[in-house]
């Protein structure tokens, strides 16, 4: 069984069923995707003469023909390399260079420069591909092939390459199969949330990510892929959607959530078409998610993954968020809940030995969703996935009834005095003050203590946080070694293509600042 069965089943049971719409207007029904999926399946292997297992690469923005390549290359046995369109063109050159892939479908805008920086490629094609209402001659040409029939592949070919962030390097793609993503999409439905026909998933989030991903499980379900007019996340254009489209779910960063929630438009808005936000990809505040639920109701569910296990390793579900009354709510709320089905998750010290519940070491996983590997890349796939688990790099701490709460990625540990400081603690203290709108906490080298804590804050407005003011809450919530020895106030926070913040600039930024003084 791989993925290049979910269209054709869903078409088989609802061929005049929407499929794909853009905002509120529907693009193609299910009958109409999966013969056009067909053709351009068609058009890949002739036309551009590819053959099973040859990688194709996305350079596109959200719109419909991403799910039409996606579904293609699946139905052709073809691999895709979905790239953030955010990132810049040095990073596409390098993805197409490792992943040795022979196409790169990529949105107008990007196709130009793209071809600038990927010249040294001369085995990979660009082929430019524009929005919906505007299509490209080459779009067209995809269309004018023959259709052919679902390739029958394996379960464990590959079927998606995920190239991580690279927030400390070269990104690494790892190689997730058809076995990989079956296994997430079994355990969004059992874990995550229930999908039935008539709902649909709002793709607000860039498709190359996690809203990508988790258009799997609503492809199985035979859903509605609602991708918006402006191709990403506007939030008076997501509650308008909300308003014309039910049952919707989307995937969104915690930065998204409390966007949503604080924007203008939140204040008369009708959630009852909103059926679900899934969060994840950073940490969300206790704060915030407190506010989001008193605003659009219990409509919330919380995941945690990696690209190398993709969204499945742990989850905390709509009933546990309403469980207000549970005498451990708060730390089960500041959790990220528990393993998902079909997942093993273990904390374990540095020679990998299991230790006790509520001791803190780095999470373990082991699981049918755990990618196979890297690509081109056996040191780094044998050194994460040594002994048979996945080493996320990540430190977290479980408690006796299995939810597993995040401490940092054990590299942005803040080690002062010998004692340890986790930056998400500190951070969680920051966002309490009514004047910061973000906060980022990384420590800086200090010639006595080893290192120092040092917090960069992006007030809600000029002199909307004072320094004093700022000292006080951490003095009221935190022990005193951990409060930040120096505030840097922003603008912004530096975030990669994903809208992770970007701490290794920020320690640079303060190195400089230090060498300077």
């Amino acid at each position: 069984m791989t993925l290049a069965r979910l269209l054709p089943r869903a078409a088989a049971a609802g061929p005049d069923r929407p499929a794909l719409a853009v905002g509120p207007r529907v693009h193609s029904t299910f009958g109409q995707m999966a013969a056009r999926v067909a053709t351009i399946a068609g058009t890949l292997r002739g036309r551009f003469g590819l053959d099973p297992g040859a990688r194709v690469a996305l350079a596109m923005a959200n719109g419909p023909a991403f799910l039409e390549i996606l579904c293609a290359c699946w139905h052709a046995g073809l691999v895709p390399v979905p790239m953030n369109a955010k990132l810049h063109p040095r990073e596409f050159a390098y993805i197409l260079g490792h992943s040795g892939a022979r196409l790169c479908c990529a949105s107008p805008g990007l196709a130009a420069a793209i071809a600038g920086e990927s010249g040294d490629i001369p085995d990979c094609r660009l082929l430019a591909v524009a929005g919906p209402g505007e299509p490209a001659a080459e779009e067209r040409d995809l269309l004018a092939g023959e259709p052919i029939a679902t390739m029958e592949g394996r379960a464990d070919d590959a079927a998606w390459l995920f190239y991580t962030s690279g927030t400390t390097g070269r990104p690494k793609g790892a190689v997730l199969s058809h076995r990989n993503l079956l296994a997430m999409t079994r355990a969004y439905t059992t874990d995550v949330d229930s999908i039935a026909a008539d709902d649909c998933i709002l793709h607000a989030a860039p498709m190359s990510h996690g809203s990508g991903l988790y258009a799997v499980p609503h492809l199985a379900a035979g859903a509605l892929q609602v991708i918006p007019e402006s191709g990403g996340f506007d939030p008076a254009e997501v509650f308008e959607l909300v308003r014309f489209h039910a049952g919707m779910t989307f995937f969104a960063a915690p930065t998204m959530v409390k966007r949503l929630i604080e924007h203008p438009a939140c204040a008369d808005a009708d959630p009852r078409n909103l059926k679900t936000v899934v969060y994840g990809g950073g940490p969300m505040y206790g704060g915030d998610i407190k506010r989001a639920m008193a605003r659009l109701g219990n409509r919330f569910a919380q995941i945690y993954g990696q690209g190398e296990s993709p969204m499945t390793i742990t989850a905390f579900s709509k009933a546990e968020h309403a469980m207000t009354d549970h005498p451990r709510y708060a730390a089960r709320l500041a959790s990220v809940g528990r393993a998902q089905t079909g997942v093993a998750v273990r904390i374990a010290d540095a020679d990998d030995q299991t230790v006790p519940a509520g001791e803190l070491g780095e999470v373990l996983v082991r699981g049918e969703p755990v990618m196979t590997g890297y690509w081109n890349n056996p040191e780094a796939s044998a050194r994460t996935l040594r002994g048979g688990w996945l080493h996320t790099g990540d430190l977290g701490v479980l408690d006796a009834d299995g939810y597993l709460t995040l401490k940092d990625r054990s590299k942005d540990v803040i080690i002062s005095g010998g004692a340890n400081i986790y930056p998400r603690e500190v951070e969680e203290v920051l966002q309490l003050h009514p004047g910061v709108r973000e906060c980022a906490v990384i420590g800086r080298p200090h010639a006595d203590w080893g290192e120092e804590v040092v917090a960069f804050v992006v007030p809600r407005h000029a002199e909307a946080a004072a320094i004093e003011s700022l000292d006080a809450v951490c003095l009221a919530h935190l022990a005193r070694f951990k409060r930040p020895r120096q505030y840097v106030f922003v603008a912004a926070l530096p975030k990669n293509a994903y809208g992770k913040i970007l701490k290794t600039e920020l320690r640079r930024k303060a190195a400089k600042d230090r060498s300077s003084e």
